[in-house]
């Protein structure tokens, strides 16, 4: 696939086939994300990938403990609940999401179902944990760069016909990640990406989020003739 293609064409997949995904596949796909620019080629991240019988368990005891009212666990910063245009894009893609799935904004049941579904991971048949070097956990340049290793990839599996959704409700309960997942202490648990081969017929994965224009988002400088 062209670069073109491939940026333009991924999407956050919410849906997948149980179809197991080869492992060479996978390295295939981290070998090309971990092309990614990082601060002085420090290359601070670090990869755990899960899938089988212990995915299921992480799925299990996230879902068990978030319903449960246990309060989360998430290692990485957090911060604070957006608001103004960032917490309208939210509801944004929010309410193209539940359009697509044909989730009335009264459906208690269905949106309660929904959420279930982001604390099992979307049902993928594999979970990439990205975590980094926890001596590393006071600089600013490791976040940026484990951002650009995750997005490097999501687009590296699209280039590959996988399809991948980043998120953090599926890690929500780290010490049910560890236990599962094995991970060592000196590491911090960043973000999870839920990995796999789309399922075409699952609405949402349709959805394409839109997107504001380079006018708004940037400024020129200096470019008065062009």
């Amino acid at each position: 696939m062209d670069y073109d293609d491939v940026v333009r064409g991924r999407r956050s997949i919410r849906g997948y086939r149980p179809d197991r995904v080869p492992r060479a596949l996978i390295e295939e796909v981290l070998a090309l994300a971990m092309r990614a620019p990082s601060s002085m080629n420090t290359q601070p991240w670090n990869f755990t990938i899960v899938t089988g019988e212990a995915l299921d368990r992480i799925r299990a005891g996230n879902t068990e403990r978030n319903l449960a009212g246990v309060p989360h666990s998430r290692e990485f910063r957090i911060g604070q609940a957006f608001a103004g245009a960032h917490r309208e894009r939210q509801i944004g893609v929010a309410k193209q999401l539940f359009a697509a799935m044909g989730i009335a904004r009264d459906d208690a049941t269905r949106r309660h179902d929904w959420v279930m579904r982001g604390f099992r991971q979307f049902d993928a048949p594999v979970c990439v944990i990205i975590t980094y070097d926890r001596v590393l956990a006071d600089s600013d340049d490791t976040a940026f760069d484990c951002g650009a290793v995750t997005n490097a990839l999501v687009n590296a599996a699209w280039s590959r016909g996988l399809g991948a959704v980043i998120n953090s409700q599926g890690i929500m309960q780290s010490p049910v990640v560890r236990e599962h997942a094995g991970i060592a202490e000196d590491q911090v648990i960043m973000k999870a990406v839920a990995l796999g081969w789309p399922d075409d017929a699952f609405p949402a994965n349709a959805v394409v989020s839109e997107r504001k224009p380079v006018a708004e988002a940037a400024r020129f400088v200096g470019f008065e003739n062009g």
